[in-house]
């Protein structure tokens, strides 16, 4: 499959695969829960790169508007220091899961700010402090986050 991008970011080429084969699925809330054990909000896994695009445009609302400071999302090219965890670069990031249940504003994040062909997943805790969102590392590269959910064996990450 050729590569495709989201808010400019090309997704990673495991992740396109599973989307072209039709395995980028939700793995079952037990599987989700002993992979990212702090989500208590059930999360549907987003379709394709229109469905990511679309989604990821809610990140620009809340880096814009600082009355949204409590989602810890931001416009790195703004800030004269990097941004870091737990806050999201809203412009190295890109939705790949997002609530299931309207107004729970949770997520799972393609994270750039690591490696750009395979990014890790951060997601959103509202949980811990639920005065604030902490983006918090789920895993340090999106191959090892399929093989945890998974949706494809070891070996086929590392073709």
């Amino acid at each position: 499959m050729e590569n495709v991008t989201v808010r400019g970011l090309a997704l990673p080429a495991l992740l396109t695969s599973l989307l072209g084969r039709g395995r980028w699925r939700h793995p079952g809330e037990a599987t989700l829960a002993e992979v990212v054990p702090w989500f208590e909000s059930p999360l549907r896994f987003l379709p394709g790169a229109v469905a990511m695009e679309w989604e990821s445009g809610s990140m620009d609302m809340f880096a814009d508007d600082p009355s949204y400071d409590f989602f810890r999302e931001a416009r790195g090219s703004a800030r004269a220091t990097p941004v870091e965890l737990p806050w999201l670069d809203v412009e190295q990031a890109v939705l790949i899961a997002v609530n299931r249940v309207p107004g729970d504003d949770v997520a799972l994040a393609l994270d750039y700010r690591t490696d750009p062909a395979d990014p890790r997943v951060v997601g959103s805790d509202f949980w811990t402090d639920p005065r604030l969102c902490s983006w918090r590392t789920v895993s340090p590269a999106f191959s090892a986050f399929a093989v945890d959910l998974g949706l494809l064996a070891p070996d086929e990450a590392r073709r």
